[in-house]
């Protein structure tokens, strides 16, 4: 049998898990995505995870430590796929229509005298962020002081006529969400739990709510890169999974298509995977691909005319340079038919893969002032953070930093020249974003006598605070601030003294 053919039929799964496979077998070679994986080191901070499916078999994959497999991490915006898709089987069961009127769904929440275009608003235009609205209403949105999102989006004026404009409104796939949960009386996650997650082996799934219970849609699902994986699968296999079809072909079609104009000229072929066209909470990419995709770069890409997924997580400032590398190294590595095995290739990258890691903090391991710091309790001055003491456990290899807050204390363990798990805990839920109790790992190093600097992973999402502990005599300034954030990024600076 043809190794491709049998391929083909070991994809026929008869359990959850993916099958694996060897990249030439499948017709891409070890050495093309090798020269991505270290084009990617060597350019782009920083992929968390990677997994590339070929014909329904994953021919490579790696975590960079230390992010790990089986953990789950934040989709941001591409949570807004599984939204459509909660959508699509709500039209399969005929449970509404995307031709249905927005506000029909909101009586008790629309404006006095709605406008003709808000009047005209129909789940299509939502579903294609092309609602009317001229700017994004997220924050309008999730702001209101009573909690009514759905009020708040539908206040927002609407100076288009729905469907003539392009404006990426993560408020109105919250707005899909909530349609959804009133005509099923189940929430996205509980409504797809049976439809989707259950029959793709997807477990824990969980999905952030606004204060009335309602899944946000727009963003919030969390779920492992092994998960993405599966729903870009199911996407390529036109809604079947196992053999069984799950949701209408037509609908994963017309999804998927370019429903809008998003282009910012009439110049679509630009080079800019934002600028191809978007569908229903997918945009449309370059080279007949399309994705869901979500803040500081996770993605689920899949690419039909080249039977391939490619399931990403990742905290990166620059999206699109992840997309050019995928269309420069693995885009034109997938033949069309089996290649001869290469075992040295594919030995390398293996090893290469198995070694993926974010290098931990450098600099040395120790001060003239480490040893000095065990037993002082630093009293903090009032801040933000509500921390009342600091003090610090110096060991050879780690310096654990104890928090005393209002709410009880807790134990930030950093390693110095490697990296220790433990969990974040010094915010409160605020906004859109919970910050509390976060797992993350940790590394420091002294980069000079008198300052300590750390690195925090969070290790379900995009984002790594800098801490930074300055020493003077019997005081101590501790600095935290984010690399990368929605909006302000929230900076700490807080000071104490020993007794």
């Amino acid at each position: 049998m043809p190794a491709i053919q049998a391929s083909m039929d070991n994809a026929v799964m008869t359990t959850n898990n993916l099958p694996r496979s060897t990249p030439e077998a499948q017709g891409v070679s070890s050495s093309a995505i090798l020269a991505f994986i270290e084009s990617v080191n060597r350019d782009i901070k920083y992929l968390h995870s990677f997994m590339l499916l070929r014909h329904g078999q994953v021919i490579a994959e790696g975590w960079w430590s230390p992010y790990q497999r089986d953990a789950q991490h934040m989709l941001f915006s591409l949570s807004k796929s599984f939204t459509s898709t909660a959508i699509g089987f709500a039209v399969q069961e005929g449970l509404l229509s995307i031709n249905d009127a927005v506000l029909s769904f909101f009586p008790d929440d629309a404006p006095a005298e709605p406008s003709e275009n808000l009047q005209a608003m129909k789940i299509r235009h939502i579903l294609s962020m092309s609602g009317g609205q001229d700017v994004d209403t997220t924050e309008r949105t999730v702001t209101q002081p009573d909690g009514n999102w759905a009020r708040g989006f539908l206040s927002a004026p609407v100076p288009y006529a729905p469907g003539t404009h392009f404006v990426y409104n993560s408020a109105a796939t919250y707005m899909a969400s909530a349609i959804l949960q009133k005509v099923t009386g189940q929430t996205l996650l509980d409504y797809l739990t049976p439809r989707l997650f259950a029959p793709l082996g997807i477990e824990g799934a969980w999905w952030e709510s606004d204060p009335r219970g309602i899944n946000v849609g727009g963003w919030g699902l969390n779920i492992t890169t092994n998960d993405i994986a599966k729903f870009g699968q199911f996407y390529l296999q036109k809604g079947v999974w196992q053999g069984k079809r799950l949701l209408a072909e037509a609908w994963v079609n017309e999804a998927t298509a370019f429903q809008v104009d998003n282009a910012s000229s009439t110049n679509a072929a630009n080079g800019s995977d934002w600028e191809q066209g978007y569908g229903y909470q997918f945009w449309r990419c370059q080279h007949n691909a399309y994705r869901g995709d979500g803040a500081f770069g996770q993605y689920c890409i899949v690419m039909p005319d080249q039977d391939a997924v490619i399931a990403i997580t990742s905290g990166v400032d620059d999206m699109q340079a992840v997309l050019n590398k995928i269309w420069e190294h693995l885009l034109p590595a997938m033949q069309s038919a089996p290649l001869a095995e290469d075992p040295a290739a594919h030995s390398a990258l293996q090893a290469t893969m198995q070694a993926l890691a974010i290098a931990p903090v450098v600099g040395p391991k120790t001060s003239t002032i480490a040893g000095e710091l065990n037993g002082k309790i630093y009293r903090m001055e009032s801040n933000p953070a509500h921390i009342t003491s600091l003090h610090f456990d110096v060991r050879a290899d780690a310096i654990a930093l104890a928090f005393s807050h209002a709410n009880g204390e807790y134990v930030l363990p950093l390693g110095l020249g490697k990296w220790i798990e433990g969990e974040l805990n010094l915010f409160a839920s605020s906004g859109r974003w919970n910050l509390r109790q976060l797992p993350c790992a940790g590394s420091a190093a002294w980069t000079s006598e008198s300052t300590l600097s750390a690195i925090v992973m969070l290790t379900k999402a995009p984002f790594a605070p800098q801490l930074t502990c300055t020493f003077n005599g019997d005081a101590v300034q501790l600095d935290l601030a984010f690399d990368r954030f929605l909006g302000p990024a929230p900076e700490l600076h807080m000071r104490g003294a020993c007794n």
